[in-house]
């Protein structure tokens, strides 16, 4: 009896579960899991990938030069990049 108790409540906790959430989709069918990621790795190069890349003129230019100050660029602006580009944002505020 014990055992038919909890296999009923495995399968209504396996069953009642929430999906894992579709990635954003931003302006241009860009990713913005993968603008987050590119963040990270460099603050202000998710929002250049969701500008479309191009020149070095649509890369963010606070975010993007103050990223390579270490402590203020990494880890604080590549955080605020990841924020802003996983909301499809491409803001260039560096505070």
């Amino acid at each position: 009896m014990r055992f038919t108790w909890i296999a009923a409540a495995a399968l209504l906790a396996l069953s009642t579960t929430a999906t894992p959430a579709e990635a954003r989709v931003c302006d241009g069918g860009r990713s913005s899991q993968l603008a987050a990621v590119f963040s990270v790795l460099h603050a202000g190069v998710g929002e250049w990938y969701l500008r479309g890349w191009g020149s070095l003129e649509n890369a963010p230019p606070n975010k993007f030069w103050l990223g390579f100050i270490p402590i203020y660029g990494w880890p604080y602006l590549s955080i605020r990049s990841a924020i802003d580009s996983s909301r499809c944002q491409t803001f260039d505020r560096a505070y």
